[in-house]
């Protein structure tokens, strides 16, 4: 098994960090702090310009012809200096998505959105269930259409998308429903999360959408959702991998040029450890997610590595933000310093990935079910 990357992995990486880096200052992210919506219109207008949005989707949607390998590449670098873009939501999973199971119409949002035109997103998590794949929320028919009742919270980026897909259970099965915001009975209310993230509930009250709007069928909606699922998952650690590869070379930087006892900090062998342990778990992050993201490129059973991944990505990108603030010191809470946008971020994607008691027993049963 060969995780090399391949030369448009290497390119997008490379265009990517070079616009990102180059827009993302601490001055902007500081900006994008006090902004009702934390969102990064510049840098996502220079992406869509750049055609690193349209470049990992299908070329049924004016893309490239590339997937979730490039994507992650694209996420990790992305991730590094806490890019404030929907390119998770908007590109990886709902553009993705309708490419692969939409129609001819539907499909057409996939290429507004990889032109930088519209903003898509995915409503997956509810409250109080833990198993997005069977959603709270229902869709029952009403003649031609359908009536959709139900609650989403920390929607990524709902406050200023122009489509929402919506996973919901209905009498024939789960289904995905493509809801816009200026729908009847949609209602939008911003949260606030931990890094300030730009998401939001949204709740349906009897919302009501055309057959039109259902994508795939009811029959495929079920595959349909754990297709999302999976690469959300995988996405989502691939974020977190950037962002913790940075945090990493910032802490170590600190610990090269900060003196106590006239000696460098990272001479001591405390903190020589904490810094061994931290370089070690993002070798564990990146192993598990490129694992993870080669076996979907392969449309391989994936389940295992998927939840392998996000483990690695949970429970490593716990400790390894925690070490960044513990060797910065007093410096790692000051929010004039960029450092503790990197344990916000790293937090936010552990508790969206979810907790690795969970990811373990889930992985116990997977495994429990391989024949001998």
């Amino acid at each position: 098994m060969d995780f090399s990357h391949t030369e448009a992995q290497q390119d997008l990486e490379q265009l990517t960090r070079s616009i990102a880096e180059k827009l993302t200052t601490n001055d902007r992210l500081r900006e994008l702090d006090a902004a009702e919506d934390r969102f990064d219109d510049k840098l996502w207008q220079a992406l869509a310009d750049a055609g690193v949005l349209a470049a990992a989707l299908p070329e049924s949607v004016g893309g490239g012809g590339f997937g979730i390998l490039e994507q992650c590449s694209v996420l990790r670098e992305l991730g590094r200096p806490l890019a404030a873009v929907p390119y998770l939501s908007s590109i990886v999973l709902a553009a993705s998505a309708l490419a692969e199971f939409g129609d001819d119409a539907q499909r057409q949002w996939a290429q507004r959105a990889g032109a930088g035109e519209v903003v898509l997103t995915v409503a997956l998590a509810e409250e109080l269930n833990d198993n997005p794949a069977k959603p709270v929320t229902t869709a029952v028919r009403s003649g031609d259409e359908w009536l959709l009742t139900g609650t989403k919270i920390t929607v990524p980026a709902a406050a200023f998308a122009d489509l929402i897909l919506v996973p919901a259970t209905t009498p024939e099965g789960v289904a995905v429903f493509l809801v816009q915001p200026s729908d009847a009975g949609v209602t939008i209310d911003r949260q606030r999360v931990t890094d300030f993230s730009a998401e939001s509930i949204v709740e349906l009250a009897g919302t009501k959408v055309g057959a039109d709007r259902l994508l795939g069928s009811t029959e495929n909606g079920a595959e349909i959702v754990d297709w999302i699922l999976a690469r959300a998952a995988v996405a989502l650690s691939a974020t977190q991998l950037g962002t913790l590869e940075r945090a990493l070379e910032l802490v170590a930087e600190y610990a090269r040029e900060r003196v106590q006892f006239d000696r460098p900090i990272g001479s001591f062998q405390a903190v020589a450890q904490r810094l061994a342990d931290a370089f070690i778990d993002v070798k564990g992050v990146r192993s598990t997610l490129w694992q993870a993201a080669w076996r979907l490129s392969e449309n391989l059973p994936a389940e295992e590595e998927v939840r392998t991944a996000k483990f690695w990505a949970a429970d490593a990108g716990h400790r390894v933000a925690h070490t960044v603030i513990h060797i910065h010191g007093g410096v790692g809470l000051d929010r004039d310093h960029p450092v503790h946008r990197y344990f916000l971020a790293a937090k936010h994607n552990e508790f969206a990935l979810g907790s690795a008691t969970e990811q373990l027993r889930r992985l116990g049963q997977i495994l429990a079910d391989v024949p001998a």
